[in-house]
């Protein structure tokens, strides 16, 4: 019992599902070929609100998921699905069968396989709204986010960014400065690109983050 609570003392709000979820984290901690990461979800129905959480499995290539529910297919998923927006899509359509519209989804980031180290869970790295997003931009964020996180491990970097990593650009500047007309181009392309993507895509920095959205019924 008191290894089962170790993982969970870093967290400052634990809701069934949560728990759960870095229970699940917790028992598959010694299969190290097998990458862990949480997956939100938000739907509405008949005028209310529902979240629910599962784990999200990555394994040669294949993804599938971990999770408790009502309804057996909304949450444990073979590992079949050959991208992440294909895992996500197979969601999508259960609840889809029980009248739910997907609102929004929030992926997280891997999970370390270490039980000692004192790395908070990622839940929400990725947020997607599905309500302004079309399926194929939902499909193609999903699979670049799942993309970026098999680079990130099998290079050999952590997920999380080191405060002495310093970007391209910047690297860049320090060589060769860029024309000031040149330099206020680029940051008000980026800037428009920005505001275009910024309702239905958050990306945020991997910090601590906490579960405080209420993730109290499950389906």
């Amino acid at each position: 019992r008191e290894h089962i609570r170790r993982p969970t003392r870093p967290a400052l709000i634990i809701t069934p599902l949560c728990s759960l979820t870095v229970l699940s984290s917790y028992l598959t901690n010694g299969m190290t070929s097998l990458e862990r990461f949480p997956i939100s979800f938000k739907t509405h129905f008949s005028g209310h609100c529902f979240h629910h959480v599962v784990l999200g499995v990555y394994c040669n290539g294949r993804y599938g998921s971990l999770g408790m529910s009502r309804r057996q297919d909304l949450m444990d998923k073979p590992l079949t699905h050959r991208t992440l927006g294909d895992l996500v899509a197979e969601f999508e359509s259960s609840y889809q069968k029980y009248q739910h519209t997907l609102a929004k989804v929030k992926i997280g980031l891997y999970v370390p396989h270490d039980p000692h180290v004192f790395q908070p869970i990622e839940w929400k790295y990725l947020v997607l709204n599905a309500s302004r997003l079309g399926a194929q931009d939902m499909k193609r964020e999903l699979e670049k986010h799942g993309r970026d996180m098999k680079m990130k491990v099998g290079s050999g970097f952590t997920i999380l960014k080191s405060s002495s990593a310093q970007s391209p650009i910047k690297e860049r500047s320090r060589g060769k400065s860029l024309s000031p007309r040149r330099r206020q181009g680029s940051a008000q392309q980026l800037l428009v690109r920005r505001r275009d993507k910024s309702s239905s895509v958050e990306r945020r920095p991997a910090e601590l983050s906490t579960l405080s959205d209420g993730y109290q019924i499950r389906i």
